[in-house]
């Protein structure tokens, strides 16, 4: 697939008025993408001030081309991104078992983008306030949701009512839309995992004669494989950071954000005994770390209301475990199918754009958060003995039908078509359930297995 190319401003106003809550990625895209096809935006952020919070993200070939459309945004973000040629996997031990490389992959489907969290979130926030003139509202915390039949809205902390045609809900797995969308309030639960994360800067990797090997000549991208346990570090920007992320079994109180904070030591106790060359990078990490409880919810059984008027994007829909390496990137894809839908149904059939939207990302998103379970399941239970004859089976998972896809232009193919069934159906249960079916991915039970 050929990579798209930046974008004019639209020929046109549509006359749609769309209210983007949350400006992180998926939030951000939608308003971005939203603007693009001539929709007047707003963009409310409950956070006062935006800072460079996190540590590394992954934007796979599916989304960088939607960053490739941004004038500006891929030339910045290309410097800062993280540019190893492979994935070296390794046994806890320190034993090399398979070096997994992405030069075919960059070739057929286009280049990806991982970096730090935080320096991506200021280049696309930037764009989206700086450069396309979005109006963005920091300090808005959305106390709750409403809609009618011919708007909807927040109601912001303080009294505030603000009213649009439409609502995207994007503020992450605690979203307040949930509720309007489920109709009652969901907890999330313990998933039975949580991820250590660390970065910082590798001038002392460079310098132990142990580690330089992950500094020099590049960046290099390193993975151990233990019983329900992985540790994955990385350089970036050339070897001049480091990040590194621990994923292993927990069963404490979730608590759904960023700021926890754990000692090193906790690392220290889960790792104890791994290869040398982990007790080295320990050595030189600084504490405390990032302790990332990972949350599960069951799947929705719908992301949009039931007036049709506000719609659930990115983790506020659809969390992802980090082992998909698609939570950011299906979250992208989100807020430009939305764009596309509200463009193709014009001011009048607002409700319909939103039940589209839907139908053409549900079983696609749910495909694509397997891929997570299963890469977590085959790491983490891994017969060593029997990856030893097939060091395959443990490569990391990449597909055409996943990686290989551009939201913008299949919306824009099968709206149509997916509107029909709906309409067909009077655009009850039933007509959705079928219209959701038209974009399973080809495969079994909706999911692809994967093939060499």
């Amino acid at each position: 697939m050929t990579a798209p190319q930046p974008s004019t401003p639209p020929p046109q106003k549509t006359g749609i008025r769309v209210l983007v809550v949350g400006a992180g990625f998926a939030g951000l895209t939608a308003a971005i993408e939203c603007h693009r096809h001539g929709h007047s935006v707003t963009l409310l952020e409950k956070f006062p001030e935006l800072k460079l919070l996190g540590d590394i993200i992954s934007f796979a070939p599916n989304s960088s081309r939607i960053f490739q459309r941004w004038p500006g945004v891929a030339e910045q973000l290309e410097p800062i991104s993280h540019r190893a040629d492979g994935l070296t996997i390794k046994t806890w031990t320190g034993e090399t078992l398979l070096t997994q490389t992405w030069s075919a992959e960059e070739a057929s489907w286009g280049i990806r983008y991982d970096g730090h969290r935080g320096e991506f979130h200021e280049i696309v926030y930037r764009h989206a306030r700086d450069v396309l003139g979005i109006d963005v509202r920091l300090g808005a915390r959305v106390e709750d949701y409403f809609e009618d039949e011919s708007e909807a809205g927040v109601l912001l902390e303080g009294g505030e009512r603000i009213t649009a045609d439409v609502v995207l809900a994007a503020e992450g797995v605690r979203s307040r839309g949930r509720k309007i969308v489920l109709g009652f309030e969901d907890k999330p639960k313990a998933s039975g995992y949580a991820v250590y994360r660390s970065w910082f800067d590798a001038d002392e990797i460079s310098k132990d004669p142990d580690l330089k090997f992950l500094t020099d000549y590049g960046d290099k991208h390193v993975c151990w494989l233990g019983p329900d346990v992985h540790f994955i570090a990385a350089s970036i920007k050339k070897g001049q950071d480091f990040s590194w992320v621990c994923t292993h079994k927990d069963d404490q109180d979730i608590e759904e954000s960023w700021q926890l904070e754990a000692p090193l030591s906790d690392a220290r106790k889960v790792l104890e005994g791994w290869d040398p060359i982990v007790q080295k990078i320990l050595d030189k990490t600084p504490s405390p770390l990032i302790d990332w409880k990972l949350v599960y919810r069951d799947p929705l059984p719908t992301w949009i209301s039931g007036g049709r008027r506000i719609a659930l994007l990115g983790d506020a829909a659809h969390p992802f475990l980090p082992t998909s390496i698609q939570g950011a990137s299906q979250a992208m894809e989100d807020g430009a199918t939305a764009a596309v839908c509200l463009r193709r149904a014009g001011a009048d059939r607002v409700q319909e754009a939103v039940a589209a939207f839907e139908a053409l990302r549900y079983e696609r998103v749910r495909s694509a958060q397997k891929t997570g379970e299963q890469t977590r399941d085959i790491w983490h239970k891994a017969d060593f003995a029997a990856a030893r004859d097939n060091p395959d089976r443990l490569r990391l998972r990449r597909e055409a039908w996943l990686l290989d896809f551009d939201a913008e232009a299949y919306a824009e193919a099968n709206y149509a078509r997916t509107v029909e069934v709906l309409r067909e159906g009077g655009g009850g249960e039933e007509a959705m359930m079928r219209a959701r079916k038209m974009h399973v991915p080809e495969g079994r039970d909706g999911y692809l297995e994967y093939n060499d």
